[in-house]
């Protein structure tokens, strides 16, 4: 196979003449009045990374799950290296050689890593025997391709990181030659990340397959050979990677011309809102989390606090919104909020005009198994204006939903749908639509656009610099260092539960948060 030595993609023109390692012809599923996916045909030659991309909601999971056997097709045809291959079940899918890693990872969190490797996957009912094979294979695949993990960790206790490689490893202890990665860095750090693709890089030099559906342009760009773009359901293009670019693939995908940026004006800072001294954070296990933090926020301007997950952003989040003890002071306009006790817990906060959009939608924003109008008032269903008499007024919070739902942009427009029925961006945009309606003084907001495609994001920043120009107060926490500069007017950098130190976002760079990030100060470099 010729290469592309610039990359070390394969030479697309140079490829034999092959059948391709998966061929998808006319494959449609609808749910209901929802037509998922329609008449959708794809070619995926072997040994490349194909990218597949589309808003959220396009399609892309839905055609994904299809292929590994989660979802039966209503029609089309599945050809697994030039033979057609019915696909009923996942064992089917592994069976045809196809690996899949979900965006939420399929992991027993109380098993240990060994455990969920062979599950499934069992050699007989003597399982000392299936553990002591999985042991042997799993030393030569983590040492193969750079894969380390404890094979006798317990899951709950690794990173999310960790946890992604566990599951890439699952798909090649079964021996997958296709391997289908569901936004595979939304819940990474850029170390972690650029990790997962030297994994990749090596895994399609190795003659796999790679099938990668991501929102990140970027990641199209400098990963992917081939491009694939679905809108609504349909595919409208497959592109070589090379010639095309970020913003013909955005247009392609939302289907107008995208802004790639972030348009604001410079802040116009007001009174303090948000004024924080000393604030410690101990978590369950006696650890301190958040160390003797300081922070200022005003009216009218976005402070982002940028930093490698885990280094006490998402306490700091957790404390402000009410869901976390600490010790210290915060203020909200001048009055001081209790941090224990009696009033700090998060409906208090909200009464005291602090909406919150948590880091982790699924856990904390959403009950997934709740209709979309019922979470649309979660956690302010209390409130009078809900209320008719001694019951909630069903009938005009569900109107107020489907208002919420067309200014947001949140597709299927059925509010009446449960919330784990939604796509990933839309869920977010149910939670973002439900707390910056309630006007609040302060938003706190975490990983806002964590798993949302490029129209999706293009739209929630606008939403939070709206609101900035109302002159409202709004902590940003991102571990996306773009977003994070294209958003703050202020950067303020975490590291270890302390403030490394802070920066104006337009007298900054990647770089220089890079290292405050690390917990290199501008002394020690």
């Amino acid at each position: 196979m010729s290469v592309d030595t610039q990359k070390g993609r394969p030479d697309l023109a140079a490829l034999p003449d092959q059948a391709p390692a998966l061929e998808l012809r006319g494959i449609s599923k609808a749910f209901g009045p929802v037509q998922a996916n329609k008449d959708i045909s794809i070619s995926v030659q072997p040994g490349t990374i194909h990218g597949i991309i589309g808003e959220n909601g396009a399609g892309k999971s839905t055609l994904m799950s299809i292929l590994y056997g989660f979802y039966k097709a209503d029609k089309g045809e599945i050809f697994i290296g030039g033979k057609q291959t019915v696909i009923p079940d996942s064992q089917a899918a592994i069976a045809a050689g196809i690996g899949m890693v979900f965006q939420h990872f399929k992991l027993v969190e109380n098993f240990s890593v060994l455990e969920n490797i062979i599950l499934g996957a069992e050699d007989g009912a003597l399982l000392n025997t299936s553990l002591g094979k999985a042991r042997k294979e799993l030393a030569h695949l983590a040492k193969e391709y750079e894969l380390n993990v404890d094979p006798d960790e317990v899951i709950e206790n690794l990173s999310v990181g960790h946890q992604q490689r566990v599951e890439i490893l699952k798909a090649l202890y079964r021996q997958a030659e296709i391997l289908i990665l569901d936004e595979p860095t939304g819940v990474l750090t850029p170390a972690e990340a650029d990790q997962l693709f030297r994994i990749l890089d090596r895994l399609r030099s190795e003659g796999k397959t790679i099938i990668l559906i991501t929102h990140k342009l970027r990641e199209i760009m400098e990963y992917t050979d081939t491009v694939s773009v679905m809108r609504r359901g349909e595919m409208t293009a497959t592109v070589k990677t090379s010639e095309t670019n970020p913003e013909q693939l955005a247009e392609l995908m939302v289907g107008r011309k995208v802004l790639l940026r972030v348009d604001k004006k410079p802040a116009t800072p007001g009174a303090n809102v948000l004024e924080i001294g000393g604030l410690n954070v101990v978590d369950e296990q006696g650890v301190r989390r958040v160390k003797d933090v300081s922070l200022t926020l005003k009216a009218g301007e976005i402070l982002g606090i940028a930093g490698v997950a885990g280094n006490g952003q998402s306490e700091l989040l957790e404390v402000l919104g009410g869901y976390a003890d600490g010790t210290g002071s915060v203020k909200l306009n001048g009055t001081e909020l209790p941090l224990s006790g009696a009033g700090s817990d998060g409906q208090a906060r909200r009464a005291a005009g602090i909406a919150h959009v948590p880091e982790d939608r699924q856990r904390e924003g959403l009950i997934m198994d709740f209709a979309a109008w019922e979470n649309s008032v979660f956690g302010y269903h209390n409130e009078p204006e809900f209320q008719s008499g001694m019951l909630m007024d069903n009938k005009g919070i569900q109107a107020k939903a489907a208002e919420q739902m067309e200014r947001f942009d949140v597709r299927p427009r059925n509010a009446n749908l449960s919330a784990k029925n939604f796509s990933g961006g839309n869920q977010q945009k149910i939670v973002v639509a439900r707390e910056i309606e309630r006007n609040p003084d302060l938003l706190l907001i975490g990983q806002p656009t964590r798993g949302v495609d490029i129209g999706a994001i293009e739209f929630i920043h606008q939403q939070i610099v709206e609101l900035r120009d109302q002159g409202k107060a709004i902590l940003l926490v991102s571990v996306e260092l773009d977003e994070i500069l294209s958003l703050s007017d202020r950067v303020a950098v975490m590291f270890d539960g302390q403030i490394m130190g802070e920066r104006k976002a337009s007298e900054t760079n990647e770089r220089e948060l890079g290292l405050l990030m690390a917990g290199v100060t501008g002394e020690d470099a």
